[in-house]
């Protein structure tokens, strides 16, 4: 397969060199800074958890306030921190992939349609 341009478009777009390109690197790279550090992090709480939850039960039994346990708050913790991740991307999302992705989008259909 050596034609990288899609047919029915006037214009033929060249998906491939597009990906290649500055501004689609950037944008991978723009979300895969925020996407990768959050995933490790996440999975270290996540994974932290567990193992207090196995091998620390006598920690995780301790009380906070009243029948509400150390595991109970780091459990509940776990949503919180899912909630607060997702946000984070949403508004990390908005203010620095957004722009770029619109602007590649806006380039694309001008390319599809045959304009310069």
């Amino acid at each position: 397969m050596t034609d990288r341009r899609i047919d029915g478009a006037p214009g033929g777009v060249d998906y491939i060199a597009v990906e290649e390109s500055a501004p689609f690197r950037e944008l991978k790279r723009r979300q895969r800074s925020f996407v990768f550090p959050m995933a490790v992090a996440f999975l270290v709480w996540y994974f932290v958890y567990v193992l207090l939850s196995s091998f620390a039960p006598g920690f995780m039994a301790q009380p906070v306030f009243g029948a509400i346990t150390v595991g109970l708050v780091f459990g509940l913790g776990q949503f919180v921190t899912t909630f607060a991740i997702t946000m984070g991307y949403v508004a990390y999302a908005n203010r620095r992939l957004d722009p770029g992705a619109e602007h590649l989008r806006v380039e694309l259909e001008r390319a599809e349609r045959g304009e310069s």
